[in-house]
């Protein structure tokens, strides 16, 4: 993709990964002192939401990023196609990098509710004594995730590949599917949120002491 920022300024495309650090630092303080004092006028609960809450509507963001991922990289795939850029992989794709901004722009937003949210839900939840193994099992989500992100990684690959055909990860980005992995991530990411929301009501209940 084009990468041109200020004329002749080409934007590292690993640098894109800040786009994300730059969102939580601007959305976190927004968080705090306007959303909160908002959502507490309505629920009067001194959070303005539940942690609960907060990580079930960052799961809600992360679905809606995959969706708006899937549909720029459709985009890039046709624009590839009509300039007949299919089989030039090292040739630019006349589209600006800054399409890809909004799901970066999304998946911040999702990481201050659910990664925030966690750490929260973790550290609250458990004796005082037992707060460091909290934020141990906290890290331990990210790791875990890590690992089975790997693991379906490896399996499209090889399940994808072979027999002269490009898997969803081929080196020419143009002959690969990358909309295909966008589509299963939004699927699992609300396969989650509905099995979130089942823990979420069990959890409740139980707190209640109706379960």
């Amino acid at each position: 993709m084009d990468r041109t920022v200020i004329l002749c300024f080409k934007i590292p495309a690993a640098s894109l990964q800040s786009i994300t650090g730059l969102t939580i630092i601007t959305i976190i303080p927004i968080y705090d002192r306007i959303f909160v004092p908002i959502a507490r006028a309505f629920t009067r609960k001194s959070s303005g939401i539940t942690m609960l809450q907060r990580i079930g509507t960052g799961i809600v963001f992360s679905t809606f990023s995959m969706i708006v991922a899937v549909l720029v990289e459709m985009k890039r795939l046709k624009t590839a196609q009509e300039y007949d850029l299919v089989n030039r992989p090292s040739v630019t794709v006349p589209m600006s990098v800054w399409w890809l901004l909004p799901q970066y722009l999304l998946f911040g937003v999702a990481d201050v509710f659910t990664m925030v949210g966690m750490q929260e839900f973790f550290y609250d939840q458990v004796p005082i004594e037992l707060r460091s193994i909290g934020l141990a099992l906290y890290l331990s989500v990210i790791g875990v995730g890590s690992f089975l992100s790997s693991i379906v990684v490896t399996v499209i690959e090889k399940a994808t590949g072979g027999d002269d055909q490009d898997s969803w990860f081929s080196n020419n980005l143009n002959l690969a599917h990358l909309d295909y992995f966008y589509w299963l991530l939004a699927v699992l990411s609300a396969v989650g949120f509905a099995a979130y929301l089942q823990f979420a009501r069990s959890y409740i209940y139980n707190r209640r002491g109706i379960i």
